[in-house]
């Protein structure tokens, strides 16, 4: 019994202590709402839908390019040996496989891709929804979440194609520490500006720029890190698999990677909104609810507004502290 009190008194000055330091109060209160907004399993649902549309949409990428470059085959290689870089649990599966045949068979892939696609933007959207404490009554309907979602997919994919190409085009095109380091710096910025937008685009009300500049830095150098992670576990481990154990092992390295990826991407968002709405210092303990823990509780319980007469409205019992 003494023990146990020990380890709660331990705990509540461990608790006392992360919220007199503004740092690491900070990096609390963001793990705190994350695990508040359940994001774990918010990126579960997003990479299950990535997992779904990743690989046909990259293959009617490679097809499409193909068509475009066929008279060119050492720039469609250079290009697209930059390009899968940016996704290296594919990169050996993709450079055997393409689509072939004629361009209504191309057509029907692409809205196959499409459709998958805009699984991912829809989660994406409720996901960033949920994070940003957004009413679902203020949130888009039915039919104008997809089209949304379809539209937001051209625009991001879009950024996605010329982020990848550009950074694949000059960082393939010498060996050179120069080019190596242009390739690098190229998709840093794109992916910037990527993150930016997808920011900016997927929550249903209007954040201020300069409120997405942190998460979206966080996001860009972790997706960086991602995607070398990514080459070296392609590069050390399934090229010595055999066939069999091989293709087990992209199918759960390629979820593995994605739902890192979407969790990395969630918490740089929880980021914005914990530094954009002062959300810290943050208490563990429900019986020593601080300002920011009733701001935050508040949000999210005024989430389940679901239509424009329903207001709710939260109290609590103890003043604040």
């Amino acid at each position: 019994m003494e023990s146990a009190m020990s380890l709660t008194d331990a705990l509540h000055e461990l608790d006392r202590r992360q919220q007199e330091r503004p740092r690491i109060g900070f990096i609390a209160a963001v793990i705190k709402k994350f695990s508040d907004d359940q994001a774990g399993q918010l990126a579960a649902l997003i990479s299950y839908y990535a997992f779904v549309s990743l690989f046909p949409l990259l293959l009617v990428f490679v097809t499409v390019l193909g068509f475009v470059l066929q008279g060119d085959p050492d720039e469609q290689r250079r290009i697209l040996n930059g390009t899968l870089g940016q996704f290296p649990i594919l990169r050996d599966q993709l450079k055997l496989h393409s689509l072939s045949g004629s361009a209504l068979a191309l057509a029907v892939g692409i809205a196959f891709a499409l459709l998958a696609g805009v699984g991912v933007t829809n989660a994406a959207q409720n996901a960033f929804n949920r994070i940003w404490n957004v009413p679902f009554k203020h949130r888009p309907n039915f039919i104008f979440i997809r089209l949304r979602g379809l539209g937001m997919l051209g625009i991001l994919g879009a950024q996605a194609i010329v982020s990848t190409v550009a950074a694949g085009f000059v960082g393939s095109a010498s060996h050179a520490p120069l080019a190596v380091a242009g390739g690098i710096v190229v998709a840093l910025a794109f992916n910037v500006a990527l993150f930016m937008t997808a920011f900016k685009l997927l929550p249903a009300l209007d954040v201020a720029w300069r409120d997405l500049l942190p998460g979206v830095i966080v996001a860009t150098i972790g997706w960086q890190l991602l995607q070398h992670l990514g080459g070296f576990y392609i590069d050390h481990e399934l090229k010595r698999t055999g066939p069999l154990y091989g293709f087990f092992a992209l199918v759960l390295g390629l979820l593995a990677w994605l739902y890192v990826g979407a969790q990395l991407t969630l918490f740089a968002a929880e980021i914005n909104v914990v530094k954009a709405r002062r959300l810290w210092p943050r208490s563990f303990f429900s019986d020593d609810l601080l300002t920011a823990d009733k701001r935050a509780l508040t949000a999210s319980a005024e989430v389940e507004e679901r239509v424009h007469d329903e207001d709710v409205e939260v109290s609590f019992q103890r003043q604040d502290k």
